[in-house]
């Protein structure tokens, strides 16, 4: 077995772990850090909304050595100073994208951009979105996203407790905003790929989580009648069961989506693969993060308000602290060995030396026969 496998099997014997709920506030205070600058960069530089959301236009020319940053400087400059954005494909074509731009500007801009950028006009391609179309799909995000979490809680409300529910939508909630501050920061253009992103990584963050949570249901059974673990401590052991098959399945999982993440949009310059494996990559990890680090631990404080949990939380201290002074008593019982006590071969005190019952026998009798 390997090294990794053995320790996976330790752990979900409960022979090693590592206490994930008694540091829960720890990862909490990091969990609202973290948010805290996504919100900020959200706040402060906002979303790059694609003209699929904000209506405009997209030039995308042929081969052509002008630099983006140049293209995009030359496509302000042609618009009167719009918002331009221009990036480079893996071909050497350019990808140039003006927001706000209707049909009968579009046809000079297309002009201006070929006599700049040096190519004939007929092979810069030029495709229109409307901006009410990027309304109809902005709507349609958001509804889908909506139902989404309504359907989330409910299936988790019927299939475990309200408890859990809450735990995972507000682990769900806690990595759309921590991808969307991403986003904000980074500065990725915002398209229909990224909301298809988003609504995996919601998918495969309730995964991860409804694996724990089905391990933390079967070891919580009849919790009540048994007095040697608490519910965090049940919770602590089922994360811990777990863990390394949730590192294994986030890693499989992150390997591509970096591979597509840096290699496809960072060197072969892959366009909107960038805006959806960037949603992939970054709310993987976060899905990850969540299910052991908010989830499971927001879980374990709900449920030790609960009456039956104090309950039990105070037996268990209790006969922990009995078994701790019976262990002590045990311990004060030990009588000092005499001082004419002799030590035996293997240094240990075996008493002082006796004679034999049969030589005592008779002692101080006169001898003879009994009359």
């Amino acid at each position: 077995m390997s090294k990794l496998g053995n320790i996976g099997a330790r752990l979900y014997r409960g022979e090693v772990g590592y206490d994930f709920i008694g540091k829960r506030k720890i990862w909490y205070g990091l969990s609202i850090l973290i948010t805290i600058v996504a919100i900020v960069g959200l706040g402060v530089r906002g979303l790059n909304m694609g003209i699929e959301f904000s209506g405009g236009a997209v030039f995308t020319t042929p081969k052509t050595s002008v630099s983006a940053s140049e293209a995009q400087h030359k496509a302000e400059a042609a618009t009167g100073g719009r918002q331009a954005m221009a990036q480079k494909l893996g071909d050497g074509a350019l990808r140039i994208q003006i927001s706000g731009l209707d049909t009968k500007q579009a046809v000079p801009v297309q002009e201006e951009l070929a006599k700049d950028l040096n190519v004939p006009v007929k092979d810069v391609n030029t495709q229109l979105v409307g901006p009410s179309w990027g309304e109809q799909i902005a709507n349609k995000a958001w509804l889908g996203l909506g139902i989404f979490m309504v359907l989330v809680v409910i299936y988790l409300a019927i299939a475990f407790e309200w408890r859990m529910a809450v735990a995972a939508l507000v682990a769900l909630i806690h990595d759309l905003t921590i991808t969307v501050g991403i986003y904000a920061l980074v500065g990725f253009e915002v398209t229909p790929g990224t909301v298809i992103g988003l609504l995996t990584i919601l998918g495969y963050s309730l995964y991860d989580t409804v694996v724990v949570f089905d391990s933390l249901k079967e070891a919580s059974k009849d919790i009540t009648k048994q007095t040697r673990f608490t519910y965090s401590e049940i919770a602590n052991r089922s994360i811990n069961g777990t863990l390394v098959r949730s590192i294994n399945t986030t890693v499989v999982a992150l390997l591509p989506v970096a591979g597509l993440l840096f290699v496809g949009g960072g060197v072969l310059g892959a366009g909107m693969l960038n805006d959806i494996s960037l949603a992939l990559f970054v709310g993987l990890a976060a899905g990850a993060y969540s299910s052991i680090f908010i989830a499971t631990p927001l879980v374990a404080d709900l449920k030790d308000r609960e009456p039956e949990m104090k309950a039990l939380a105070k037996r268990v201290k209790a006969k922990r602290a009995a078994a701790e002074a019976k262990g002590a008593s045990q311990e004060e019982d030990v009588v000092p060995a005499p001082a004419d006590a002799e030590d035996g071969d293997d240094g240990t005190v075996v008493g002082p030396r006796r004679q034999p019952a049969s030589r005592n026998r008779g002692r101080g009798r006169p001898s003879g026969k009994r009359r």
